[in-house]
Order: structure tokens, then C-alpha cells, then sequence
């Protein structure tokens, strides 16, 4: 870009951004004129200047109730059905007809500002995903040819090789290829603590690198990173309605028909009936459809659901939509997957117990040496205890792998096995000393045994280890009244271990991916509404058969396309959070849906004994509308 072209640019800048705030908050900007105006028409009509009270009134009408005039015509002519913001022009509108120019003005004053509300409302509840694109980044450093250029990054394509300096962001998905550094990876995660990142460590767009500059190899184009997947997700998450907001705009419907109808009898029954007169027959009617109309009725859901929902966001904590965040508050049971949900997922050695007489270090470099050679996992987890010792290994001399038993080998001219009782010599191995292998295996552990020339030289315990968080996040879910359930492929003996380790209700042992299907529908009816927790991926079938899906994926992309909720962290006690939010939230709206049906009964009511004024009638119904809203924003509050 030439410098000519980046003066332009930046002398653009401003003028655009003071165009878009204009935009943002037109609907603000019209209340404020109207209410103006309408202060205007009100010292005219004092100093007796009626056609000039007259013209500024109408500009009020105009300017303040334009936006909700065009909304509501194009949703009639759309539905087909007549709604809130008709009522509320015709109020207005008849207003003006009876002389009462100035609370048909305060009406469209009024209506426009808890319209703006809703609006900010709507704002405010996608600050995070507005944050969130801010942050993302635009340009890239590609290497080309050897050479650094600066590129969009929707020219990025996989396999493209970028350079990401010191305290840039990262600007696409990818593995470093080249160097090591710290990356601040909050935006993702909500991680406040940065992390270490190495070669061929996975790095995300968006996230910020700290320390040391490194060469990211692409593994994602730019409309298909995690980042856009998490703003594309909470963004269709604030479109989806819940059942009760559903309800209510069903509701409206039929509603305003009957309050249409209503106020057209009101304008003859009580002339005739009750003697009065026209004018005052005409303007009852028309306070009636001010102050039955259902504005806070419809209010009181919609703005409380999106602030849980980007309160959740915040937290990270992603919803799919406002019909799972309140059904999380019906929750009466929640199965878990127990690997990498419930425990770390990783096999780590917890005991080594070796003969009396054998130097420890001789042995496990025996064995490391050996289990070298194997990729799985219950030997990679000695592979890594051996490099917590400081213990040094090579490669063994010979290696003979035994297939469903365990492993023989020569390391330094010495013989070895390693595997299971059986391969070893059953009897043996569980009388090794003083049978401190069933000690082991009745605790959950999974037993590995060491044979050299003389015999059993060792037994090794290895045990996926229950997270951190678990204990304290099943607590806090029992306290929610939850019941907890472990659904697992592991033995009756270890599962029972884990279990009571975790603090679980119950747990369902020898449950395979195919059977978890067949035991949540039998918890659905047993308990009705159930979660199911998981890792997104061989438990796909099982989220889907729950009532509320739960991926527990470090933002994967299995775990966004399956799940109705995903954690972006394994951060089990968020579990409880959102249910907590959705209590809150059900709640709000509860408290919402009374006042505003409270309010509406008490005016129309005070309004047939003729003890209200239409002022009174727009300020208690706009007020309530108002009130709810406010009411349901405390939801954006941790």
C-alpha cells in the first residue's frame, strides 16, 4: 500500500468509525429527538401556540416511532399477523384523533427509548463476540520463497508456512514448525496462565504469542479455524430461540387479536351500558390498548437469554442455543464418561514395588529400556516415570514381542519379561511380595510384572488418575441436587475404586461405546431429563441420545459439531456454573413473566374504574417493559 493510500485510509478512519456509531445507536438518537420535541410542543401549547405544539408533536411521532412503524408493518405483512408494535401505533395514532397529542407523543417517546433498550440489549449481549472478532487477526507474515510477506490472512492456505513475531496474534490455525515460545491462549480457553509451546505444538488463531518468535505450518483455512467456529457457534446460539420465548411469540399472536377485539367492543358497550360519554368511551379504549398490550409480557424472555448466553460465552462455557440452557435447569442426573473426562485420560505409574535386594534404578532402566520400543499407552507412562527418575536407558539388545501377554527382552546380556500375571507365572506373581498385587488391583490400579532369572523381580501399578477438579466439581453438582453416574469399559473392581475415589453416586462398570446408547435411555427413564458428559468424539452416539449433550473437547472440533454445550477447558466444576446460570435464568424470567402479567391486569383494571389517565397507563406499561429488561441484563453479571 502506497503512503498516499494509508493517509487516505487513516484520514477515513475516524469518519467511518463516527458513521458506525451513528448506526448503532440511531434508535437512541430518535428517542432523545422525539423526547425533545415533545418538550418543545409542550411549552408551545402552554404559551398557547397550538399549531405550532401541534407540528412539533407530530415530528415526534414521527422521528421516535418510525423505526417500531416499519418494524412492525414489515413483521404483519411477514407473519401475516398482527403484533405488539402495531398496538402500540394505534394507540398512539387514536391518541392524537381524541386531542391528546401529548401522551400519544409520550407513548412513541417511550416505546422508542425501551425499543432502544432492547436494542443495547442485544448489543451488550454480543460484546464478547464483537471482542472476540476485534481480536482477530487480518494480516499474516507468509515465508514465500524464503522471504517474509505480508498477506490477508484469507490468502492463508494449508500447508502455507507463516512467521508469527513477539507479541503478535496468532493469525491462523496450525503446528510450530520452527522455534519455542509462550502463547497467551486466554481467548480460546479463558486460560488466564500462558503456555509453553514447543515444535509441533498446536497453536490457534487469535491467541496471542509472548516470548520467542516461531514458523506456524497452516493446518486450517482461515474460515474453518477453532476461532471462527467459536464465534460462529455463540452467534447462531443468540438466533435459536427456547421453547418459552417460542411460546410467548405464539402467544402474542392471539393476544393482540383478542385485545383488538376487546378494545373495539369498549368503544360502544360502555356509552350504552354505562352512560358514558363518546370522548370518554374513545379514550378509555385507547388506554386500554396502551396498557394491555403485551410489551413486558414479550420482554421478559428474549434479552434474559441472550445475557446467559454470552455470559456463558464469557466463561467459557458455549451454549447452542437458548433451548439447552433452559433445559440444563430441569437436569435430574448426568452420566460421565469416565477417560479423559472423569480422569486425565493418560495411565500413570502410581506404585513400584521391587525385590528386596535389586537396586530400583537397574530395574526400571530395564524395563524403560524395553517398553522403549512399544507405543502403548501403559508403557509410554513408564517410559515417562523413568524420565521423572532421571533414569538413563538405551535401546535393548533384543526384543521379542509376545502378543496379548507382554514383552521379552535382553538389555545389557541380562534377560526380561514384562506383562501381565500370567506371563509371568500367575501364582508367582500374586504371591510377590506378601500378594501386594491384589492389594493393588482391588484399589483401581492396572498391575504390569518384571521376571528376570531368579523371578519375579518387580510388579508396577499404573492408574489413570482422577483430574483435580473432579472431586470438587461432583461436590458442587450434588449440591444442585444432581445425581452422578459413571458410565466405563473398566472392570467391576476398578470402577468401584474410581467411583468412590470421585465421589459419584453410582457408576455403570464393562459399558461399551455401543451399550452407552442403551443405559442413558434407561437413565431417561428413570430420572427424564439426563446429560451426558464426554469427549465428543467415540461418545458422539451417547451425547446424541442425551437430553443435553456435553463435550468436554479443549474446544475440538468433534466437541462443537456434537455437543449441545461445550466447555472450552476440561473444567468439570464449569458443569455446575452453567447449571446455576440456567437456574438464575429461569428464575429472572419467572419474576419477569409475573410482574408484567401483575402490571397489565392492575391497569386494565384501574383503567375500567376510570381512575387512570392515559400519562399514567403509557408510563406503568412502558415502565414494566423497561423494568423487565433491566431485569433480565443482571444476567450478564458473573
Amino acid at each position: 500500500m502506497s503512503a498516499q493510500a494509508k493517509a487516505l485510509q487513516a484520514k477515513q478512519q475516524p469518519e467511518s468509525r463516527w458513521i458506525d456509531s451513528i448506526k448503532v445507536h440511531a434508535e437512541l438518537i430518535a428517542a432523545i429527538l422525539s423526547g425533545v420535541l415533545i418538550l418543545a410542543g409542550w411549552l408551545l401549547d402552554k404559551n398557547s401556540i397550538h399549531s405550532a405544539a401541534v407540528a412539533s408533536y407530530l415530528l415526534a411521532f414521527i422521528i421516535g416511532g418510525f423505526a417500531k412503524a416499519k418494524e412492525g408493518i414489515e413483521e404483519t405483512i411477514a407473519d401475516k399477523e398482527l403484533n405488539v408494535e402495531m398496538l402500540m401505533i394505534f394507540a398512539a395514532v387514536g391518541s392524537a384523533i381524541i386531542g391528546y397529542w401529548t401522551e400519544g407523543a409520550i407513548l412513541i417517546f417511550i416505546f422508542a427509548l425501551s425499543g432502544a433498550l432492547e436494542t443495547y440489549t442485544m448489543n451488550k449481549s454480543q460484546k464478547e463476540i464483537s471482542s472476540l472478532m476485534e481480536i482477530q487477526p487480518e494480516e499474516a507474515w507468509l515465508i514465500r520463497d524464503g522471504a517474509e510477506e505480508k498477506v490477508h490472512v484469507s490468502e492463508l492456505a494449508v500447508g502455507d508456512l507463516i512467521l508469527v513475531k513477539p507479541g503478535e496474534r496468532i493469525p491462523a490455525d496450525g503446528v510450530i514448525f520452527k522455534g519455542q515460545t509462550t502463547i497467551d491462549e486466554a481467548a480460546i480457553t479463558g486460560e488466564s496462565i500462558p503456555v509453553s509451546k514447543q515444535k509441533d505444538g498446536e497453536v490457534f488463531a487469535g491467541t496471542v504469542n509472548i516470548t520467542g518468535s516461531v514458523y506456524v505450518e497452516v493446518t486450517k483455512p482461515a474460515s474453518d479455524t477453532l476461532f471462527q467456529k467459536i464465534i460462529n457457534l455463540v452467534q447462531s446460539a443468540q438466533s435459536e430461540k427456547s421453547p418459552s420465548q417460542l411460546f410467548i411469540e405464539k402467544f402474542e399472536g392471539t393476544y393482540v387479536k383478542v385485545v383488538l377485539i376487546t378494545v373495539g367492543l369498549m368503544m360502544f358497550i360502555p356509552h350504552f351500558a354505562l352512560g358514558w360519554s363518546w370522548t370518554e368511551t374513545f379514550y378509555r379504549a385507547m388506554v386500554l390498548l396502551v396498557v394491555a398490550s403485551p410489551c413486558a409480557l414479550v420482554a421478559s424472555i428474549m434479552p434474559a437469554t441472550l445475557s446467559a448466553i454470552s455470559n456463558g460465552a464469557r466463561h467459557g462455557i458455549l451454549f447452542k442455543g437458548g433451548m439447552h440452557l433452559e433445559n440444563l435447569s430441569n437436569l435430574k442426573a448426568i452420566a460421565f464418561d469416565k477417560t479423559g473426562t472423569l480422569t486425565k485420560g493418560k495411565p500413570e505409574v502410581t506404585d513400584m514395588i521391587v525385590r528386596e535386594g535389586l537396586p530400583e534404578q537397574e530395574l526400571l532402566a530395564a524395563v524403560a529400556s524395553i517398553e522403549s520400543q512399544s507405543n502403548h499407552p501403559l508403557a509410554q507412562a513408564v517410559i515417562r516415570f523413568a524420565q521423572k527418575q532421571n533414569v538413563s536407558y538405551s535401546a535393548p539388545d533384543q526384543l521379542e514381542d509376545v502378543a496379548g501377554w507382554g514383552v521379552k527382552g535382553v538389555v545389557n546380556g541380562k534377560q526380561w519379561k514384562v506383562g501381565k500375571a500370567d506371563f509371568v507365572g500367575r501364582e508367582a506373581a500374586f504371591a510377590f511380595s506378601g500378594g501386594k498385587a491384589s492389594e493393588l488391583a482391588a484399589s483401581g490400579k492396572t498391575t504390569v510384572f518384571v521376571e528376570d532369572e531368579h523371578g519375579v523381580a518387580a510388579v508396577i501399578a499404573l492408574k489413570d488418575l482422577i483430574r483435580e477438579d473432579t472431586k470438587q466439581a461432583l461436590d458442587l453438582l450434588h449440591q444442585e441436587g444432581i445425581y452422578t453416574i459413571m458410565l466405563t469399559g473398566d472392570n467391576e473392581t476398578t470402577a468401584r475404586a474410581i467411583a468412590k475415589e470421585a465421589h459419584l453416586d453410582t457408576f455403570i462398570a464393562e459399558c461399551l461405546p455401543e451399550h452407552k446408547v442403551d443405559q442413558l435411555k434407561k437413565l431417561i427413564k428413570e430420572h427424564e431429563t439426563v446429560a451426558m458428559v464426554g469427549d465428543g468424539i467415540n461418545d458422539a452416539p451417547a451425547l446424541a441420545t442425551a437430553s443435553i449433550g456435553i463435550a468436554m473437547g479443549e474446544g475440538s472440533d468433534v466437541a462443537l459439531e456434537t455437543a449441545d454445550i461445550v466447555l472450552m477447558k476440561n473444567d468439570l466444576p464449569k458443569i455446575a456454573e452453567a447449571i446455576r446460570l440456567s437456574k438464575k435464568m429461569r428464575r429472572i424470567v419467572k419474576q419477569n413473566v409475573v410482574f408484567s402479567i401483575a402490571v397489565i391486569m392492575l391497569l386494565i383494571i384501574s383503567n375500567f374504574f376510570q381512575v387512570l389517565d392515559l400519562p399514567f397507563g403509557v408510563i406503568g406499561h412502558e415502565g414494566s417493559t423497561i423494568l423487565v429488561i433491566l431485569n433480565g441484563l443482571r444476567l450478564l453479571r458473573s
